[in-house]
This record gives C-alpha cells, sequence and structure tokens, in this order.
C-alpha cells in the first residue's frame, strides 16, 4: 500500500516515510522532512499567515508555500485564504502572457489554412503544400513547446504519480497531432496511402495552435473566475478599518489599528466604522451591523452593550472600550472559519471521486476503439481520419468540470453565509442541513432572549420577600445558570445578597445548595425538593399560576423547611415565532427541549406554534432525546446555545450553535449563527438548499457533457447525419465545459436567503 507526498506528489511507502503528519482527522506520508514541514507551513495567527500557504481547490490535502500545480489534478493552486492586499495572482499572469504570445504565433496559422479551405486548396497549390507545412510549423512550434508547455508539464505529473486528469488528455491530444504533422512535414515519403489526401499528408498544426490557444483561454477565464470566489473574504477583510481614534491622557488621536489593545479606550463618530470588538463606556449609535446578522435596520446601543468591530456607527457618537483585538475580534474568527470551511469536502464529492478514478483512462480506452474503427472502417484518408476523431475524444472529455463541480459549490456558500450571519464550519454540515428533517431546539437562550428577570415572589408565613431573595442571590452567585443570573441581578437592585456562601453544591439542571450566613439554603425543581424530602405542597397553587403564564419557578427551602418560590420570566425572541412558521412551512418537525416545568414549556411552546414539547429535561438527556429521534430514522439538527447544549449539538446530524455575538468557536457544532437570532436557522438552511443545488447542477452539466460529448467526438453519429467533431471545436466545447460550472456556481453568491 502507498500514498502520496501531498507536497512534491512523490509516492511513499507509509512504512519507511520520512515523516507523517496527522490533520483534520487524516494521516499525510512525506517522503522527506523538508516536505513534512511544509506542509505544516506557519501558524494560522492571520489571514495574511494563511495566505502563504497554496492549496488545490479540488484536493485540499494538496499544501505548498508557494503557486503552482496540483500533483493529482494539475489546477493552478490558490491562497488558502484570500488578503485585503493580495497581489496578482501570479499563475494568471503567466497564463495570460502565454494566451496573448500563442494567439499572436497561432493566428497566422489558422489564417493560413483557412484560406486554403476556402480557396479550395488553390492556396496551398500556389504556394505549395510543403511551404504552407513549413510555415504551419515553424509557428506552431513555440505555440505547442513555449505556450502550452505547463500542459505537457502537468501530463509528465500525472503519469509519473499514476493521476490520470485533464491535461493527460490535452498533452496526449496535442502531442499527437504536432508529432504526426512535424513528421509529415520534415519526412513526407514515410506515410502510407492512408494518410494521403490528393497525393499530400495532411498536417493539423492549425489544430494543435487552436486547441492549445483556447485551452489558455479556458485557463485564464477559469482562473478569474475562482479568483472571484474569493470575494466574500476580501468583503470581510475590508470591513475593518486602517486606524482608531485612541483617548488617552486627555487627547484624542488617531493609531493604526495593530496598535490597539485590549482596555484602550476608543471615540467612534458617525459614520465611522467600529474598530474592535468593544463594549460602549459613555454615549450610544444606532450600529449597522448587517455584516454579521444580515439585518439591515440599525440597532441602538448604550452604555453597556456590545459592539462589533467592523460594524458602522451609523448615527451618534460613543467612546468604547476595546475587548478583543486583532485575530480575535469576531470579524477575523469568521475568515478563519469561512477559509478553513472551504478547504473542507462534502459527502457529494465521494460521488465525483469514484466517477474521475475511471474517468481518463476509460476516455483513453475510447479514443483508441475510435481510431481503430476509423482506421478499418472510415472514409479515406482513413488513417488521418483516424487519428482526427482519435484526438477529438481526448480533448473534449474534461474531468476538470466534474472535479470542480462541488468544491467550487462549497467555496462560494461558505463565503455567501457570513453576509446573512451564518458560519459553516464545514462542508459536510452544509451539505447535510438541506437533508434534515426533524429541528430539536433548545428553549433558554435559543427561542426565549436568554436574559431572564425576576418577576413575582411568594414567602410563607415568618419569611420576608427580600430575605429570600437576599439568601437565593448568595446560593446563586456561584452558579452560572441564566436563572442563577436573574436573582443575583434582582438582589443587586434591592440592596445586595447577603454573605458569602460556602459549601456550594449543585445539581445540574436541577438545584442547587450552600449555606449561608448559617443557614442550608436550597434552590430548585420540585421533583429535586421532593428528592431530598422537602414539603412544598403549600407553594403548589401559587407555582402553578405562575407557570400557566410561561415564567419558570424555583421552589426554596432553608435548613430543611419551605421557605418561598421564586417566579423569573424569560421572554421569547423576536422573530422565534415567525422563524418556527417558517420551518414548519418547509416540512420541518419542530420539538422544543426544555428544563422547565412541563406546565411552563407547554405556556411557551403554545405561543409559538410548537406542538411536540420534551420538558423537565435533564442537559445529559437531550443528547439521548436526539439519539432516540435518529433511530426512529429522522436526520436531526439541533439548535442551542453551544454551552450546556454541546453534547447534543455533537449527537445531533448537524449542530446549530447560537452564536454570543462575539464567541463563534463552537466546536460543537457544524453551523453557527453569529446572532442568537432563531430566524438565523431559516436562513442557514436556506444557504444549504441553495449550495445543494448548485452542487446538482453543476454534477449534472459535467455528466450529461461527458456522456454525449465523448461519443459524438469518436464519431457515433456520423454513418447517421454525417456529424464530426474537430479537435478545434472539442477543445472550445471542453472550455465552455468548466466555465459553465463555474459560472454556475458564482449566481450563489447573489442567491436571497
Amino acid at each position: 500500500m502507498t500514498a502520496l507526498d501531498p507536497v512534491c506528489g512523490m509516492t511513499v511507502n507509509p512504512d519507511t516515510a520520512a515523516a507523517h503528519v496527522e490533520r483534520d482527522g487524516q494521516t499525510y506520508y512525506f517522503c522527506s522532512k523538508v516536505c513534512a514541514e511544509k506542509f505544516r507551513g506557519p501558524a494560522p495567527a492571520t489571514s495574511h499567515a494563511e495566505a502563504s500557504d497554496w492549496v488545490c481547490p479540488m484536493h485540499p490535502e494538496i499544501v505548498r508555500d508557494r503557486p503552482g500545480a496540483c500533483p493529482i489534478c494539475g489546477m493552478a493552486l490558490e491562497p488558502r485564504v484570500a488578503t485585503l492586499g493580495d497581489a496578482p495572482n501570479p499563475e494568471l499572469a503567466d497564463m495570460s502572457r502565454r494566451f496573448q504570445i500563442g494567439l499572436a504565433l497561432g493566428a497566422p496559422v489558422f489564417l493560413v489554412t483557412m484560406g486554403d479551405m476556402v480557396s479550395g486548396g488553390a492556396l496551398g497549390h500556389r504556394l505549395g503544400a510543403g511551404v504552407v507545412n513549413w510555415v504551419g510549423l515553424l509557428l506552431a512550434t513555440p505555440v505547442v513547446f513555449w505556450c502550452g508547455w505547463p500542459f505537457f508539464v502537468r501530463m509528465w505529473r500525472s503519469l509519473v504519480t499514476a493521476s490520470p486528469n485533464m491535461f493527460t488528455l490535452i498533452g496526449l491530444g496535442v502531442g499527437a497531432a504536432y508529432s504526426y504533422s512535424a513528421l509529415a512535414t520534415i519526412a513526407p515519403g514515410l506515410f502510407p496511402d492512408g494518410f494521403r489526401m490528393h497525393g499530400a499528408v495532411e498536417t493539423y498544426f492549425d489544430t494543435t495552435v487552436v486547441i492549445v490557444v483556447l485551452v489558455l483561454m479556458g485557463q485564464v477565464l477559469e482562473l478569474r473566475a475562482r479568483d472571484r470566489t474569493g470575494a466574500a473574504i476580501r468583503q470581510l477583510l475590508a470591513l475593518a478599518p486602517t486606524t482608531a481614534r485612541i483617548v488617552r491622557d486627555g487627547r484624542e488621536y488617531d493609531v493604526p489599528l495593530d496598535a490597539v489593545q485590549p482596555g484602550d479606550v476608543l471615540r467612534v463618530r458617525p459614520g465611522e466604522k467600529v474598530p474592535v470588538d468593544a463594549v460602549i463606556l459613555d454615549g450610544g449609535a444606532a450600529v449597522d451591523e448587517s455584516m454579521v446578522t444580515g439585518e439591515s435596520i440599525p440597532v441602538d446601543r448604550q452604555p453597556g452593550d456590545h459592539v462589533i468591530g467592523g460594524t458602522i456607527a451609523v448615527n451618534g457618537t460613543c467612546t468604547i472600550r476595546a475587548e478583543r483585538v486583532g485575530r480575535d475580534t469576531l470579524l477575523a474568527q469568521i475568515v478563519r472559519m469561512v477559509g478553513e470551511a472551504q478547504r473542507t469536502r462534502a459527502p457529494i464529492q465521494r460521488v465525483a471521486d469514484r466517477v474521475a478514478a475511471y474517468f481518463v483512462p476509460a476516455v483513453v480506452v475510447v479514443a483508441i476503439v475510435a481510431f481503430v474503427a476509423w482506421a478499418a472502417w472510415g472514409p479515406q484518408p482513413r488513417l488521418a481520419n483516424a487519428l482526427v476523431s482519435a484526438v477529438s475524444v481526448l480533448i473534449i472529455a474534461c474531468p476538470c468540470a466534474l472535479g470542480l463541480a462541488t468544491p467550487m459549490a462549497i467555496m462560494v456558500g461558505t463565503g455567501r453565509g457570513p453576509r446573512a450571519g451564518v458560519l459553516v464550519k464545514d462542508a459536510e454540515a452544509l451539505e447535510l442541513l438541506a437533508r434534515v428533517d426533524t429541528l430539536v431546539v433548545d428553549k433558554t437562550g435559543t427561542l426565549t432572549e436568554g436574559r431572564p428577570r425576576v418577576t413575582a415572589i411568594d414567602a410563607v408565613a415568618g419569611w420576608r420577600e427580600e430575605d429570600l431573595l437576599r439568601l437565593a442571590a448568595a446560593v446563586e452567585r456561584g452558579s452560572a445558570h441564566p436563572l442563577a443570573a436573574a436573582i443575583v441581578d434582582a438582589a443587586d437592585e434591592n440592596g445586595g445578597a447577603g454573605a458569602p456562601a460556602s459549601e456550594f453544591h449543585s445539581d445540574t439542571g436541577q438545584g442547587v445548595t450552600a449555606r449561608v450566613e448559617g443557614k442550608l439554603v436550597q434552590l430548585g425543581n420540585a421533583d429535586w425538593m421532593s428528592s431530598r424530602g422537602i414539603a412544598t405542597a403549600a407553594l403548589t397553587d401559587w407555582a402553578d399560576q405562575r407557570r400557566r403564564t410561561g415564567q419558570t419557578v424555583l421552589l426554596m427551602a432553608v435548613d430543611g423547611q419551605a421557605a418561598g418560590a421564586i417566579a423569573v420570566a424569560d421572554g421569547i425572541r423576536p422573530g422565534a415565532r415567525e422563524a418556527i412558521d417558517q420551518l414548519r412551512q418547509e416540512g420541518l418537525t419542530v420539538v422544543m427541549l426544555t428544563g422547565d416545568h412541563h406546565v411552563t414549556a407547554n405556556a411557551i411552546a403554545g405561543e409559538l406554534g410548537i406542538s411536540d414539547v420534551r420538558s423537565d429535561v435533564l442537559p445529559a438527556d437531550k443528547r439521548q432525546i436526539i439519539a432516540a429521534l435518529q433511530s426512529a430514522g429522522h436526520l436531526v439538527a439541533m439548535a442551542g446555545d453551544g454551552v450546556n447544549d454541546a453534547p447534543a449539538l455533537a449527537q445531533s446530524t448537524v449542530g446549530i450553535a447560537m452564536g454570543s455575538g462575539t464567541d463563534v468557536a463552537m466546536e460543537s457544532a457544524g453551523i453557527t449563527l453569529v446572532r442568537s437570532d432563531p430566524r438565523g436557522i431559516v436562513r442557514a438552511r436556506r444557504l444549504s438548499r441553495e449550495t445543494v443545488t448548485s452542487i446538482r447542477q453543476n454534477l449534472f452539466l459535467a455528466f450529461v457533457y461527458n456522456i454525449v460529448g465523448v461519443p459524438i467526438a469518436a464519431g457515433l453519429l456520423f454513418p447517421f447525419i454525417g456529424l464530426r467533431v474537430s479537435p478545434v471545436w472539442a477543445s472550445a466545447a471542453m472550455t465552455l465545459s468548466s466555465l459553465s460550472v463555474i459560472l454556475n456556481t458564482l449566481r450563489l453568491r447573489n442567491r436571497p436567503l
């Protein structure tokens, strides 16, 4: 068993490899430690560092430190991540220069041939067949061996690495046509009568130069189109300002953005971009956050609110304190995530990979069969026609279109997502989201705002409400649950909590216990209280009344005796009902999970129009519920806050993490929404469906083109309607096939979500 060195393309035996590297769950083997170091590359600290790596759009495992061609497919490598200051693509510049020179030298050859055809051979008769052939040889040689040299280099690499590709076919076709024509010019007497027409051996210098020029033109157009797929990242990078206005020692002055450090105080004036992720200290502004949320309406931000670097203060002025700068900002994380996602492979790519593995050998076989058939049964000159047919078959076949069908769509789709507030971690998640039939949604922080507040307190005889709140807040300061934060905030507004708690213990999702001011204080749900032998019947009616209005109730005991209950309400997120309705219209079954009492859960679900509710669910049970749905044959997407829901997100077919605005690196989810807006789930699914549709269209175009084109080029229709495809038209069709896939994919960039 052998492997391919992804850097130099050499065949390596894993048992004797000089080095190996683990990356993305795969093992890569290298012929030398130098290749291994090149593959590892520099640490991806910033997008500029990432841009120093060049990768293949079809084979992301191929990584090099400079431009070049992929040793597997022969395609031009491109930067791993685009940067704002990208220099012109050296591969594009080189191909453009070769195309221009090839066009200048090849045009006379083509014009002389066409003139001879139009004159019925009179031009060739006057000049002499030998003169025309020698002129063709003189001009075609630099076109083939200089302008078309990269194609022969890539063909040779494909043969050495046993990875036949598009350039294998082009090199064989052009090489055969040129070699035949050159030999016919230099030594025409060597050819039998089967190669002669009107007593002369016909040459195909015009065919070779046209093929080379058309393929070069296709490469130029393809490279330009592929360059546009990096536009999404460049647009994101352009959002960051180059300077920031710092406030220091009573003075304000502009500094380079790189000079800003966490804790610096900055000023943002009307119309300016927020330079870094920060919190507002003074003033306020209407901030356009469309670049990360997809919402065009500016949002009012006041002191204490967080703002995101790259957003725009439409009006108003404020001072902000920098919190995250450089590579830690949301914008930098988005750029990094998009770049990584664009290099992953979707499951549907396996179809194209399997076909491509047999495609080139099959085309070579068809070309040989076509040559034999034309040589045996074709019209005179049989051998010349056989050669032309074989070359046409080799040229018209285009595995490039097949290979580009999926990677190009993934690159454009993942680049389109950030404009709608959707970040894709990998291509598999993007593809699978279009196929899910069930969406499981966590209530707190996803369907609700995640900022609950205390609405009422019920104290039993002998206790005052303010005393219960003080003790409860002292206990809850040790908890990270949103309900705990609501109790602490309420206590702070009423004079603060009691003495620091000790002996704190938490049963996740059920209740907490601590000792405060010498008293044992317990807060939790009814089942948890009952398991500890605490009677709470006196609080039941009050608790049920609150739950029926969608409030969550925490029961409280002091020294083993029921002391009261605290009601907390968490408002439904704006747009939650709209999102649920749209998802249901698209055929999804929506399931709501919550640890709340069933009365509270049903009240919230009723407002949202959700019929399938799973209440009193512990965090550890969420994963089991998703596993049960999957066992029943469902493809399940899970949307949660990415913290307590991490196991469930990982278990689901596709995990959707609701972003907090500045923390988007949620490793347990395949999809992250920049803002915790349920409507982002709708946009994410539409992006997935549009991307998958584009992939299917691309594969259809590639398959149909080859299924129809190759047999016609072989001469299948000649016995019926006399149709033959010359190598010139074959090369034009081959170029258009790749461009059709690319241009179809680029339509994704402007799809409404």
